[in-house]
């Protein structure tokens, strides 16, 4: 069985306050007395069965209004980092949600500056590279969005691309066009969830009216035979988050869900972990659970691996370096399976 945890890999689709793991709130909001409406970790764990989308970021929100200081983000994406280097993660693109803090009256630079500190520490001292994504909330107005750029030009050294996240039912893409027309004149890449809870149309909304070059979760394109082969052809990558997507019941059942479709289509899919402090693991998690489930083999898990790096924004030296380092991998790993089938009792 192939070792996920040392296949090297980059997680494309991680929020950064979706890491914010029970203990760590506790910690950060006594530090800053500030309540939090669960009387201990296990209450607050025990919210964790989630109905849909919404039910879950009710829980999501209670838990991040905790964070107040540039310290507080600098400690949640520093263990996030700590984390990651022993989940194989080479580089990571990192989404955070400006509106939702901004909204408790935090600074937008406190927010960057202590997740940027992060970021920087851990290139630095685990060797992770990292990109930091904004997100627009898509329940909140066009013009919130559009605010919010503003500030972030202020830090457009610091970001790299902007997104779209939050509740997609009632909330097409197409109601931020005017936003990501300036963000991509401004020099910011974009991506945009499309297609978890709301329909393909929305995924073709992404693609032609926002002119993102990246569709995140995007599972449900798997419903328009056209728009897959679209996809296909294009080779737009979609960042796909199997625990999520069966914690939030999008799919019945990791065993039902449809990312081995997605490879044999030639998709160009990727496995992430969305908010694994809530969804019950983090990308190797991810990796192990949808291997044993959809029966993927070698080569389908270091494709997935290969696809996390060609998705990235890295420049093309930095992705074949890591590409390289998968195909490593890889023989190591198929000769150690040789050497099992040859002599099963002389290898431990």
């Amino acid at each position: 069985m192939i070792d996920v945890r040392a296949l090297p890999k980059a997680e494309l689709h991680l929020h950064i306050e979706g890491t914010f793991e029970p203990e760590l709130i506790f910690e950060i909001a006594e530090r800053n007395r500030v309540a939090v409406p669960y009387p201990n970790v296990d209450a607050l764990r025990a919210a964790y069965d989630f109905s849909n989308l919404q039910s879950f970021l009710n829980v999501y929100y209670a838990g991040m209004n905790v964070l107040r200081e540039e310290r507080d983000y600098y400690d949640l994406t520093a263990a996030y980092l700590r984390r990651a280097v022993t989940e194989g993660i080479r580089h990571a693109e990192i989404f955070f949600d400006p509106q939702a803090h901004v909204k408790r009256g935090v600074p937008f630079d406190t927010i960057v500056g202590g997740i940027r500190s992060a970021l920087e520490s851990g290139e630095r001292e685990l060797g992770i590279s990292s990109h930091l994504i904004m997100c627009f909330l898509r329940d909140f107005s066009e013009e919130s969005a559009m605010q919010t750029l503003d500030v972030a030009l202020r830090n457009r050294d610091r970001i790299v691309a902007v997104g779209l996240d939050s509740s997609e039912t009632g909330n097409p893409p197409a109601k931020f066009a005017r936003v990501f027309e300036r963000a991509r004149s401004e020099g910011f890449r974009t991506v945009a969830h499309a297609g978890e809870e709301g329909p393909p149309e929305y995924i073709v909304e992404a693609l032609d009216v926002l002119n993102v070059s990246r569709i995140d979760h995007g599972i449900r394109c798997m419903e328009d035979a056209a728009l897959v082969e679209r996809l296909r052809d294009e080779r737009v990558p979609l960042t796909v988050c199997p625990l999520s997507n069966l914690r939030l019941r999008v799919v019945p059942s990791i065993e039902e869900h449809p990312l081995h479709a997605m490879l044999e289509a030639g998709l160009v899919a990727t496995v992430n972990s969305d908010d694994p402090a809530y969804f019950g693991g983090y990308v190797s998690e991810n990796y192990a659970r949808v291997a044993s489930a959809l029966h993927l083999s070698v080569s389908d898990l270091t494709m997935l691996a290969q696809n996390s790096f060609e998705a990235s924004f890295l420049d093309p030296q930095k992705r074949r370096q890591f590409t390289d380092e998968i195909e490593v991998f890889r023989a190591a790993t198929l000769q150690d399976a040789r050497l099992r089938r040859a002599n099963p009792q002389a290898v431990p």
